[in-house]
């Protein structure tokens, strides 16, 4: 008779649950802890797996895409988390955006319903030993965090932050419009267009707009002063950056056509859906730790949201990661450990989908080994692989957190010129990718 072979996944996030179901389908029995509901960290309020506590937005769709083609590769895996999201969606142009409580119950279902996997809904405090992942994300307990610092001692963080999500029948139609940037995809997005003169304003009140006192919690060491990771930046951090900084940014008004006066707005505000009934609205790139009260005075100032009401407010949190070039190899693996693996955020990757992947890679390695195998090594040419290659060999100095994007892939030999050469371009990457990890996971 086989011996059963086990495995520990702590953390039911979005990578926790994309490691237990690598391991699940191949025959090992997991142990899934998660410690909601009966705890819950500063940002998760959901009882629900795979929680989104940011935007509802897994990035672009578009294969020939760098988040699109990640989605791509995941999807050869069997990634519960695409399988979830696209079971999910709510219309968002070129995006995959999820109504994120059917998303969290979706993945919740079918990681509770697989039979070798068991849920326990326990802190835990010690870290394992030996054949375990750990995915406890960016706001790991005090008690674990503890114990993973004594083992691994580099520990770095950074603040990220969430946008302010308002309730569809708040928002003002006769100045907001519906379209997608050079109509690319259906009118999934609202618009609200700002001329000079309210730009103007709204810019002069963000900049002088109060922030909230950081909790406790949040609160950075003396000696490690606010870093705040550019991809989640505070849209009054980037405001103060310079007039034009949002502008050219989170509200940049290329590609929309304003129908009150057929000509592009000076500056504009997107809102995306945030469910299915596309009752609420997030507002897009208006991460925020601004003070509750000065959110709605300053975001009111939005022509179109003058009226708006606030479902959620944005908030500001802490993350913390690994300095994984010290710690990790290209499989998420401590190095030195008995297959101990960590995955998601605390890794250095950023982003929800990227976390997955991270979860799936970790996932995949654990089992092989479990099984005798030799673990896959995923080709650099690859979203997931060009990532976990970031994540074991970036340089610890200033180790940042990386997202997915076309620049951290090998260059092709075939230089592209002329008309729709990016397209061509990643068109090519996206091609090399997926040919050069069918052929991968053939050889494995």
């Amino acid at each position: 008779m086989t011996e059963q072979k086990n495995a520990i996944v702590i953390g039911a996030g979005l990578a926790g649950c994309e490691a237990a179901m690598q391991l699940a389908r191949r025959g090992i029995s997991v142990e899934l802890y998660e410690m909601k509901p009966a705890r819950f960290t500063p940002a998760h309020k959901y009882n629900g797996f795979a929680e989104l506590v940011c935007s509802n937005s897994l990035k672009a769709a578009r294969v020939d895409s760098a988040c699109g083609l990640l989605k791509e590769e995941m999807r050869r895996f069997g990634s519960v988390i695409c399988e979830a999201a696209e079971k999910t969606a709510v219309p968002a142009g070129g995006a995959l955006a999820v109504d994120r409580e059917a998303f969290s119950d979706e993945v919740t279902r079918i990681v509770r319903s697989h039979p070798n996997i068991t849920v326990i809904s326990e802190e835990v405090t010690e870290l394992p030993e030996e054949n375990a992942i750990i995915a406890t994300g960016p706001l790991t307990s005090d008690a674990l965090a503890d114990k993973i610092r004594e083992k691994c001692g580099d520990y770095l963080s950074f603040y990220d932050a969430a946008a302010p999500i308002v309730t569809a029948e708040s928002i003002d139609f006769s100045i907001a419009f519906e379209q997608s940037r050079y109509d690319k995809g259906g009118a999934d997005y609202v618009n609200c267009p700002m001329n000079k003169e309210e730009y103007d304003a709204f810019y002069n009140a963000l900049i002088n707009a109060e922030s909230a006192p950081l909790r406790e919690f949040d609160k950075p060491e003396e000696s490690a002063g606010l870093r705040v990771y550019e991809g989640c930046m505070p849209v009054e951090v980037l405001a103060k950056r310079g007039y034009d900084s949002v502008r050219y940014g989170c509200m940049k008004p290329v590609g929309l056509i304003d129908p009150r006066t057929d000509k592009r707005p000076y500056a504009a505000v997107q809102l995306r859906k945030e469910n299915v009934e596309g009752t609420l609205y997030n507002i897009v790139g208006f991460q925020t730790n601004l003070k509750f009260g000065e959110q709605k005075r300053v975001f009111s100032m939005i022509p179109g949201l003058q009226n708006a009401e606030f479902a959620r407010y944005g908030v500001m949190h802490r993350n913390t990661f690994l300095c994984s070039p010290k710690l990790l190899d290209e499989r998420f693996m401590l190095k030195d450990s008995k297959n101990v693996f960590f995955a998601g955020q605390m890794t250095g990757v950023e982003g929800y989908v990227e976390s997955a992947a991270s979860g799936i890679t970790a996932g995949r390695a654990l089992a092989d080994i479990l099984e005798g195998k030799k673990p896959l090594t995923l080709p650099r040419t690859t979203m997931m692989g060009a990532l976990a290659w970031y994540v074991a060999n970036a340089w610890t100095h200033n180790f940042q957190p990386m997202g997915s994007n076309m620049g951290i892939l090998p260059p092709l030999e075939e230089v592209f010129r002329g008309k729709d050469c990016k397209e061509r371009k990643y068109k090519a990457l996206a091609d090399r990718a997926l040919s050069d990890l069918d052929k991968a996971m053939a050889e494995n």
